[in-house]
């Protein structure tokens, strides 16, 4: 019972880690993804060990694969808290609500504002990134101000210059 325990543990730990590790890659943080790649591995090896070693019990597999489907949900969890990166977002409106434009920027957000022809008239197209633990802020205050408005949220690869990087020296 012991074992079945510690193999739920130590899955619980290194599927989460996997999960960031992946994460970090992906993102361009290789320094951290080579720090957790070396934890992920030392719990990789000692979990296998106990499964493997002596008599393969059926329930200590079924238990290692449990707890690995298990780990995954507890990684992406994680990862959505730490909100890891910058999004940028999009947002269309009918009109342009200068009240809505002013209070994105008091409340530090760098807004770039686009006019374009819409099918019916014209339509304001504002740009924002930020930091993607801000996204559920970004858009909360543009549903108070726009409740119609047409939200895009898409995570950039790559960025250089700009208001947010100034504001983060």
């Amino acid at each position: 019972m012991k074992d079945i325990l510690l193999i739920l543990v130590l899955q619980l730990l290194y599927v989460p880690i996997y999960t960031l590790r992946t994460i970090f890659l992906v993102k361009n943080v290789t320094a951290l993804a080579a720090i957790l790649g070396v934890a992920e591995m030392l719990i990789y090896v000692f979990g296998l060990s106990i499964v493997f070693s002596g008599e393969q019990s059926l329930v200590q597999m079924v238990v290692y694969a449990v707890g690995f489907g298990i780990g995954i949900i507890l990684g992406t969890m994680l990862e959505t808290k730490l909100a890891i990166g910058y999004i940028n977002v999009t947002v269309n409106t009918q009109q342009k609500n200068i009240e809505l434009i002013n209070v994105l920027r008091n409340n530090g957000f760098g807004v770039t504002v686009y006019t374009g022809e819409g099918r019916d008239s014209d339509r304001f197209r504002m740009e924002v990134l930020t930091k993607r633990n801000r996204e559920n802020e970004l858009i909360a205050t543009v549903e108070h101000f726009e409740p119609k408005a047409f939200i895009i949220s898409y995570e950039p690869r790559r960025f250089k210059g700009g208001f947010l990087l100034n504001r983060v020296k």
